[in-house]
């Protein structure tokens, strides 16, 4: 029986010879700069080696703080959140932290209305990847002094902090492969333009285009980040067949399996006939017939970068309109090969 007894804050303090009391207080975000870092380190393996868990109900009575933080995602079917989401718990859970996850199905509607039901709850801040640029409700939120971080995409002129992977530089290579392998009309299939990732992956697209002698660029919009939105979008430029396009770089992974899906449709093989490079590596990426080539994006560290400032701003940290890019790599599988002759 005492190997199953919970372990208290008393036990960590004695196993990292500490007093109980700092021993709290480095393992609590709002108060770890009262202690050293050296000590911060000490308690916070001991708390691992015995598997404390903090005891949010307790702590929130003494701090008046419900211990919980909001998280605002656009579409919670869609793979390439839930690896950002467990970073956000990785981080918050051994700081006594737990997440509420809303879904806004990519309308402002939704945003403001999972906003609205979160502040409800009374959570002591957000995480919000819903990047809505238009009628955002963030904008009172920063007037009224809530503390905020922007994941993936941002929402316009609101000075929060940002968290996401560098679409440029992922673009640019995903162009200049496709030109070292002999393309020299690529298509881009980009997502709504008042998604932020969208406008930046296709202006990184146009840009990189021009960089490079005799390299034709076309951009088809997609209506939505979705399977069916890119077979759509690519459909629509496949019935022109005299086009001349050998490469396609999709805004995102789903619009680059409704890019294949439309391909196969009207049998133009893929990569014999056009190669095609999606955005995220999503699971599963590398299962898919054939294994597509796409931009990694560091989805978990993002979402661990994303709390720990939203839990820096909630210690005191100051808060500023700072945009940190994580860097991406470009993988390269079945889905390109040589531009055909």
């Amino acid at each position: 029986m005492e190997e199953l007894r919970r372990a208290t804050i008393t036990d960590v303090a004695e196993l990292a010879g500490v007093h109980a009391g700092t021993a709290s207080r480095a393992l609590n975000a709002r108060t770890r700069g009262m202690v050293s870092a050296e000590t911060v380190d000490r308690v916070v393996r001991a708390a691992k080696q015995l598997g404390y868990v903090p005891n949010a109900l307790a702590r929130g009575l003494r701090t008046k703080s419900s211990m919980t933080i909001g998280v605002v995602i656009p579409d919670i079917t869609n793979p390439f959140f839930p690896p950002v989401v467990r970073g956000i718990e990785a981080h918050l859970q051994p700081n006594g932290y737990s997440a509420l996850i809303a879904n806004t199905d990519g309308f402002d509607a939704g945003e403001r209305g999972a906003l609205s039901s979160l502040l409800d709850r009374r959570v002591d801040g957000l995480i919000v990847a819903s990047g809505q640029r238009e009628e955002s409700s963030l904008a009172e939120l920063h007037q009224a002094g809530v503390k905020v971080v922007l994941l993936n995409r941002d929402a316009g002129p609101v000075p929060y902090p940002l968290v996401t992977g560098n679409d440029a530089s992922g673009i640019t290579a995903a162009v200049e492969s496709l030109y070292e392998l002999g393309h020299r009309h690529l298509l881009h299939i980009a997502g709504p333009m008042n998604i932020s990732t969208s406008s930046a992956r296709s202006a990184a697209f146009e840009a990189a285009c021009r960089s490079f002698d005799g390299l034709i660029g076309t951009v088809v919009t997609a209506d939505a980040l979705s399977i069916e939105a890119g077979r759509s979008a690519m459909l629509s430029v496949l019935g022109d067949r005299s086009h001349g396009i050998t490469g396609v770089i999709a805004s995102t992974d789903l619009i680059a399996v409704g890019v294949l899906r439309a391909m196969k449709q009207v049998g133009v093989d893929c990569p014999r006939d056009m190669s095609v490079v999606g955005f995220n590596d999503v699971q599963f990426a590398e299962d898919f017939c054939p294994p597509l080539s796409t931009v990694r994006v560091p989805t978990t560290a993002m979402g661990v970068r994303a709390a720990q400032l939203l839990l820096d701003a909630l210690s005191g940290a100051d808060q500023t309109a700072e945009t940190i890019m994580l860097p991406v790599t470009l993988m390269m599988r079945g889905s390109t090969a040589p531009a055909p002759r």
